[in-house]
């Protein structure tokens, strides 16, 4: 019947659109004893872990914890030795504060005397020679040496006090000098330079002597200076030692500043008008009773206009 051919048509189009594995019968939407072999698909087909994977993951958990442990009590150990050794330190820190150091020169001084005063009544009580005895420790060297150190101290200190102005422009170039520091290597290459001039000019030639040395002869006599060579004039010296040499004079004006402030002369004092300390205050207490009178005098006295 045609009705029926309809339904039947149907039905085969809905077992095409049906999933695998299931049997759709004849009527519309009843299930087949089929589908009990429907294939598991996603988590159903993964197999549960083992009980020997099971140990290996507890062990593997085990040993992290363990090695974490170690690591925070080697991090607890270190915190504990800085803290005691911050402690420490500061305490060390606080008693050399708190300890006068002109103190322990005092004490360490006063040992060394002590002992020197026992040494020596020691061996003036044994009948011994006290200079003698002491000179062993010494070498010779070390004992010429120490005693020209006290030779130079002692001209020093006598040294000292100002005698006169060649003394103390003696003294200020001595100074100077070991202030100095020249430039050997550059001394060197600007010798050589020279040198090579002279010898490419003729005026200077190049002798070997017997030994192997070699000796420049001045020809003319122009190469090397004597006390009628202008040569010096001519020189040119660096920007380095120009700035050297203004260090020098601004370093010499400072001193003299300074050794002025010392004596109680400021650079705004005006005129010398004493002759000694007393002599000043006596001019100053005069100023400040009778200067207001006086100016008017005084400044005649330097234009000259005074009548």
């Amino acid at each position: 019947m045609p009705p029926s051919r309809k339904r039947k048509a149907a039905t085969l189009d809905h077992a095409d659109d049906a999933p695998l594995g299931r049997h759709v019968s004849g009527e519309e939407g009843t299930p087949s004893m089929a589908e009990a072999t429907v294939p598991s698909t996603g988590k159903e087909s993964q197999e549960e872990p083992s009980g020997d994977d099971e140990s290996a993951m507890d062990s593997i958990a085990v040993l992290k914890a363990q090695e974490r442990k170690e690591k925070f009590k080697a991090l607890q150990v270190r915190a504990r030795k800085s803290t005691e050794r911050n402690h420490k330190e500061a305490a060390a820190e606080t008693q050399r504060l708190s300890t006068d150091p002109n103190l322990l020169n005092s004490l360490s001084r006063r040992h060394a005397v002590a002992s020197h005063n026992l040494l020596k009544a020691d061996t003036i009580a044994a009948g011994e020679d006290f200079e003698r005895k002491r000179a062993w420790d010494w070498t010779v060297e070390e004992s010429e040496k120490w005693d020209k150190r006290m030779e130079k101290k002692e001209r020093h200190r006598e040294d000292v006090a100002f005698q006169d102005y060649r003394q103390d422009a003696r003294k200020v170039y001595k100074r100077q000098l070991r202030e100095l520091k020249p430039d050997m290597e550059r001394y060197e290459k600007e010798k050589m330079a020279a040198v090579q001039r002279a010898a490419a000019s003729g005026g200077l030639e190049i002798v070997e002597t017997d030994d192997g040395e070699l000796v420049a002869v001045d020809k003319d006599g122009r190469f090397y200076s004597t006390a009628d060579s202008t040569d010096f004039a001519e020189n040119k010296p660096d920007r380095a030692a120009v700035d050297r040499l203004v260090s020098d004079l601004r370093k010499a004006e400072e001193v003299r500043l300074k050794k002025r402030r010392e004596r109680g002369r400021g650079d705004d004092d005006g005129d010398v008008t004493y002759i000694n300390e007393k002599n000043k205050l006596m001019n100053q207490r005069l100023d400040r009773f009778y200067n207001k009178y006086t100016a008017e005098i005084r400044d005649s006295f330097e234009r000259g206009t005074m009548i």
